[in-house]
């Protein structure tokens, strides 16, 4: 009896979170300061979660304000090699176009732009009250 041919296959080491993801993550903070957002937050979630390692949450001025700067996000993201897996948002029954909440999910961190009355409702500060939440500021020019 022959025997079967076996193949090389290779197995990728244990996944780690990115070096980079913490530094992707403060630099989308700034990018959503620096388009009128404000209460930008990141959290590392990564001792509390097993789904991520940092979350950003940032309160946008309207639903067109916080399309645009989910639209620059996720450019920014893809530039330095993050493709958002899954976009989401809501209007909690606000027209069409007028979204209250858009999450942006990259795996390794998920941004949330919220308008205030989302931010509130939701309140995913207190929520993740356990995780670490990342001392960044605007980088001077």
């Amino acid at each position: 009896m022959k025997s079967p041919a076996v193949k090389n296959v290779s197995v990728a080491p244990e996944t780690q979170p990115r070096s980079d993801t913490r530094h992707v993550a403060i630099e989308i903070a700034r990018l959503a300061l620096g388009s009128r957002c404000h209460s930008v937050n990141v959290l590392d979630v990564s001792e509390v979660s097993s789904v991520t390692d940092f979350m950003i949450l940032a309160t946008g001025t309207s639903g067109r304000q916080m399309k645009g700067v989910a639209d620059e996000i996720e450019e920014f993201a893809n530039e330095h090699g993050h493709t958002v897996i899954n976009r989401t948002r809501t209007n909690m029954g606000a027209g069409e176009g007028d979204e209250q909440w858009i999450l942006l999910d990259f795996v390794d961190f998920v941004v949330h732009l919220f308008q205030d009355e989302a931010r509130q409702f939701y309140d995913l500060d207190s929520l993740w009250g356990d995780a670490k939440k990342v001392q960044w500021k605007e980088k001077k020019d």
